[in-house]
């Protein structure tokens, strides 16, 4: 009996000497909110917590491009870490912080928020568990420099909004170049959040607030999980923080513009991270703090923000499960889906904005009209916010796609977001739908290292083709369905076909010598008079054309059992319902 009671006084004694000898003041208190910790202090802060609190886990996953693994931290009330286990009774929480790394307010009031809730400042939620990845852009977070942040306030130092790579990493969760968006994926997907947010600071116009939100476009999360967001949680977010007498408005979407004139909701697409996580039915938000508020303000609001959401969580936990899987069983029920975007000019809701006056007047350097904002002449005005979006491009869905096992790339990140598909067991004929790439317009400078499509155009044919073994089929019936629609169809603004992934589609491999081809052209012709017809209206009608006797010949071939049949075909088929 002494040797036990010894060995629990030990214990005790070990647990009181942790807490007596980790101090958990903060890099930013220390400062008096003039300072962000580092990657090492923030993950050292971390490691304490865990090691004191039991209701506190930090693990490492994943690699990232500055060679260096994810972290995540994990904060439950019931001392359970296992994610499946923990979602059957629980809501989870998932805070992003340092995807630009010197946009370091998330960093700081994260650690406020989790040291708080362990030592019981905060009461800790029964019916959410938080997670956090600390600094997500560990090579930016690492690449530290007090100037680079033209527009910000504070802090002293930060980190630099490139990767170890320079990608700008809320630009890569379709396109996962980087290590760390694929990293993102596999946290992500284990994790499975009901709930998002990614901590930010904003760039634009001057205001009184402190705190912008940035939810995801409710209109296209869709359905009574999107009426929630949009009708109940944004609003109810916004009455707490008004209470706490932290003010909040929408995210301001101008540029070198007033605010007061109007503004749209931004949109946020699948490169994004909150409409990454609006393709498996989460509710995301971003935070967008102004960047000219002092360092220390926007801190504390962050944290009062995430303790308001947490609030909620904690009160519609219940509501925000069953209408996540009624989300998911709607998607999986419907016909059609809405790929693209566009603003409802004839819908929209009024502000009542708190900014600032402004005047045009004459720029000492340029001698040309610039932008000034007077801080002495606050004011609210009623404001136009545009933040109803229609249906630009409407797609049926199919019931199945099929992807050759040549295109290993996508069949990857298909897999690396948990896409559930099958090998063909042998060569197999099935009916499609095929698609050929009609048009599209290409951007004409590089874009996070890629020239982006848009504008594609598509028609549509229905083939029996011969698949081979190996194949894959990927059915639309699952949990995934509005990644497949997002990524596939290349008409999507994110499509793996408008990242590049497809353009080897787009290069004609097999041409032809115009000397010998103008013999056959004319054999064609002559045994295909409907064709001759088709071509002598065409030279009647196009001026450009007939005087072009290469273009001339070209349309000839491309006309002819000689023009290679890849050539523009998108090679991911659909299999139609």
């Amino acid at each position: 009996m002494k040797k036990i009671l010894l060995v629990f006084l030990t214990v005790l004694c070990f647990n009181c000497q942790s807490k007596k000898n980790y101090d958990f003041t903060t890099v930013f208190e220390k400062s008096n909110g003039l300072e962000t910790a580092t990657y090492s202090e923030t993950i050292s802060f971390y490691n304490k917590l865990a090691k004191t609190y039991p209701a506190i886990s930090i693990d490492s996953i994943g690699e990232t491009d500055a060679g260096k693994p994810l972290h995540i931290v994990t904060l439950n009330l019931d001392e359970n870490f296992n994610f499946s286990e923990i979602r059957q009774n629980k809501r989870i929480l998932l805070i992003n912080n340092g995807i630009h790394p010197g946009e370091s307010d998330g960093i700081d009031a994260t650690m406020l928020l989790f040291r708080d809730i362990a030592n019981g400042k905060i009461k800790a939620p029964k019916n959410t568990a938080l997670v956090t990845i600390p600094i997500y852009n560990v090579g930016g977070s690492l690449n530290r420099n007090s100037t680079s942040r033209t527009n910000q306030n504070g802090p002293e130092n930060y980190g630099f909004r490139g990767n170890a790579r320079n990608y700008d990493l809320n630009r890569d969760f379709i396109k996962c170049d980087t290590k760390n968006a694929q990293t993102f994926a596999q946290i992500f997907h284990t994790v499975k959040p009901d709930v998002f947010i990614d901590n930010h600071v904003s760039n634009g116009a001057d205001y009184q607030y402190t705190l912008t939100h940035l939810f995801t476009q409710h209109n296209k999360l869709g359905g009574d999980l999107g009426n929630y967001l949009h009708t109940e949680m944004m609003p109810e977010l916004e009455q707490k923080l008004t209470q706490k007498k932290w003010d909040i408005t929408p995210y301001v979407n101008v540029f070198n513009e007033v605010p007061e004139k109007g503004f749209s909701q931004f949109m946020d697409s699948p490169r994004y991270s909150t409409g990454y996580t609006t393709l498996f039915n989460t509710l995301g938000m971003m935070v967008e703090t102004h960047m000219l508020k002092p360092y220390k303000q926007r801190v504390l609001g962050t944290y009062e923000l995430m303790i308001s959401m947490l609030e909620i969580i904690e009160k519609d936990s219940k509501k925000i499960k069953s209408l996540k899987n009624k989300s998911q069983q709607f998607f999986q029920s419907q016909k059609t889906y809405a790929s693209s975007w566009d603003i409802d000019t004839l819908k929209s809701s009024t502000l009542q904005f708190k900014g600032f006056e402004a005047e045009r007047i004459q720029s000492k350097i340029t001698g040309l009209d610039r932008l000034k904002y007077d801080t002495l002449k606050p004011f609210t005005k009623a404001t136009t916010y545009q933040n109803y979006f229609k249906p630009k491009i409407v797609v049926n869905i199919p019931k199945a796609y099929i992807i050759p096992k040549g295109w290993y790339n996508i069949i990857k990140l298909l897999k690396l977001n948990n896409i559930k598909m099958r090998q063909l067991q042998k060569d197999t004929t099935i009916t499609v739908e095929s698609y050929r790439i009609k048009d599209f317009k290409t951007r004409k400078s590089p874009y996070e290292g890629h020239y982006l499509h848009y504008n594609t155009s598509l028609s549509a044919n229905i083939e029996i083709l011969q698949f081979k073994k190996g194949d894959y089929s990927i059915e639309t019936d699952q949990l995934g369905i509005r990644y497949l629609l997002e990524t596939l169809e290349p008409q999507a603004p994110d499509s793996f076909f408008n990242w590049n992934f497809f353009d080897t589609i787009l290069q004609q491999k097999e041409g032809f010598s115009p000397y010998v081809w103008e013999d056959k052209a004319l054999e064609l012709l002559s045994k295909n008079p409907v064709l001759k017809t088709e071509f002598d209206l065409k030279k009647s009608n196009d001026t450009s054309f007939a005087n072009n006797w290469y273009a001339q010949l070209d349309w000839l071939h491309k006309k002819s059992a000689h023009y290679e049949k890849a050539h523009l075909k998108y090679p991911v088929f659909r299999v139609l319902k």
